[in-house]
């Protein structure tokens, strides 16, 4: 879904709204110096570009590509994998559609900025050219790796230098590729993950940040290194690993041959890049510790900010570091990541209520009460759940009466069902000491669905701010932060605006509270 950024109209005005095609502009406003910042948001169902102007903040220009969901290959139960160089293509679709909707020029573009979905992994070979499809964030097949590896290492020495378990995260995927694909291995020059492959793209330079090397779980947050213990227990050769470029900055600029290629200008500078639920944490304008953004896409996440070392001792959340962090400031993101989120919401969309759009299925949801009359829907069917311990139970509907109930019952269900899993996750983060009062969100995706945000607002007791932005306006943003044109985040998320807030409605809690109560006794049911 394409969003526009809403501008402050009390102060300025955008003139340019990215749903509409613009008409081209007369030559003579081509020679008007016009100055853009360019967000790329690779995501495992599209990639998203979005048009910054610098000087009025707005959001000028924003598309995706592919039009329909990309595939994921799933050759075995649990297995997930994409081809990075069609990441490549859709980002080259988008940015396209972005300077024709904005009636700009490629050279207008002064930095970019990248998001990327986590925890993927990357194999390239000396002539910088994929050795395999990448093993994505919702691939469980690296389970086993990460917990002989915790086994191997101890658990007190993971948490306290890596603040994880090595779980299911890039290192681990790795050491299945060296295992199971010793050919394939043999030729692997470098390692990273999405982002980096595609700003490798853009400039023809491996590069990788700390943060990026912490959601792989190849960092070690006591020895401020790479994680040398891990990857010699896995027998990877240091090399491997890509140069460390700061999260904000000039990590690299776009090669003249890729310039030619895109219109753009040759030395365009790559300012930033950050893993989705940091840089959606960015984009909202969390960057301090207490404060609490979410997502609700194909999976789910809250991420809150701590400003000191923590961790979940069972790694059902996880510890990262920020697009703020460093050795000076500790700025760390817990991360709640639930598989199993708009990708349900999308399945029943497609196989229970085929031709009907979101809006309509949102209508059915408000025709049932809390609770759902009894259904229940666990919907953990998206691989290996992290907030379960790595364990997957698959998604399962329970107290279905064919007798009473209809499409609208098991509809809401699902919706209740995910709100409850993100509820599970928020106790967890309360345990490691995190005070959510508040959660900043987009106001896109689950969260258009009034059911589903006013649940998680009753049974988390929390308010829900909404605001009007997305992962690559952020992206947009944060290169100009890198990059120098805005002197601070401050500065650059000026504009930011609340569009509306969802209070927890009181006399609803108890019901909520009961369904709540009865997902969990059938979640602890099919774990045990």
């Amino acid at each position: 879904m394409i969003f526009s950024y809403l501008c402050d109209m009390m102060s300025h005005t955008c003139v340019k709204n990215h749903l509409t095609r613009l008409p081209e502009k007369e030559p003579e406003d081509r020679e008007m110096n016009h100055a853009y910042l360019l967000g790329l948001d690779v995501g495992s169902s599209s990639v998203k570009a979005s048009l910054v102007d610098v000087e009025t903040g707005c959001c000028v220009a924003s598309a995706f590509s592919p039009e329909q969901e990309a595939p994921i290959k799933a050759v075995k139960p649990g297995w997930a994998e994409q081809d990075p160089r069609s990441w490549w293509d859709y980002a080259k679709q988008s940015l396209i559609q972005c300077l024709k909707q904005a009636g700009a020029r490629g050279e207008d573009i002064k930095a970019i900025g990248i998001s990327y979905q986590m925890h993927g992994l990357v194999c390239v070979d000396r002539d910088l050219q994929p050795v395999r499809d990448s093993i994505i964030w919702c691939d469980s097949r690296a389970v086993p790796y990460g917990e002989r590896a915790m086994q191997a290492l101890g658990k007190d020495w993971c948490l306290e230098h890596l603040l994880n378990s090595p779980g299911n995260f890039t290192a681990a995927k790795l050491a299945w590729v060296k295992e199971n694909e010793p050919d394939v291995y043999r030729r692997i020059y470098k390692v990273m993950l999405p982002g980096d492959y595609i700003a490798m793209r853009l400039s023809g330079k491996p590069a990788t940040t700390i943060s990026g090397l912490s959601e792989g779980i190849m960092w070690d947050f006591k020895a401020e290194q790479p994680a040398v213990e891990l990857l010699d227990y896995y027998g990877f050769d240091h090399s491997l690993l890509s140069e460390t470029v700061p999260t904000f900055g000039i990590q690299a600029t776009v090669s003249p041959q890729v310039a030619d290629e895109l219109g753009l200008k040759a030395g365009t500078p790559i300012g930033y890049r950050a893993g989705d639920q940091p840089n959606n944490a960015l984009s909202l304008g969390v960057l301090n510790p207490g404060e609490v953004a979410a997502t609700a896409g194909t999976s789910g996440v809250v991420y809150g900010v701590l400003g000191e070392v923590n961790r979940d001792p069972l790694s059902r959340v996880n510890t990262f570091a920020h697009v703020n962090y460093s050795a000076d400031l500790d700025r760390l993101g817990v991360l709640l990541c639930i598989n199993g989120t708009g990708i349900l919401n999308a399945w029943m969309r497609r196989n229970v209520t085929p031709g009907l759009s979101y809006q309509e299925i949102n209508d059915l949801c408000a025709s049932v009460p809390i609770g759902s009359d009894g259904v229940t829907v666990i919907p953990f069917g998206n691989g290996a759940e992290r907030v379960l311990e790595n364990r997957e139970t698959g998604c399962s509907v329970h107290g279905l009466d064919f007798n009473r109930h209809t499409r609208s019952h098991l509809l809401r269900a699902s919706q209740e069902g995910i709100v409850f899993s993100f509820a599970y996750g928020l106790e967890v983060m309360r345990e490691m000491g995190m005070d959510i009062s508040t959660i900043h969100a987009g106001k896109a995706n689950m969260m258009l669905s009034p059911v589903f945000r006013q649940t998680l607002a009753t049974v988390s007791g929390a308010t829900i701010e909404l605001h009007d932005t997305d992962g690559s306006v952020g992206a947009a943003r944060g290169a100009g932060i890198g990059a120098g044109i805005y002197k601070d985040a401050q500065e650059a998320f000026a504009t930011l605006q609340r569009l509306s807030v969802i209070e927890p409605i009181e006399q609803d809690r108890e019901a909520c509270k009961c369904a709540y109560e009865r997902w969990k006794a059938l979640l602890k049911k099919a774990l045990s």
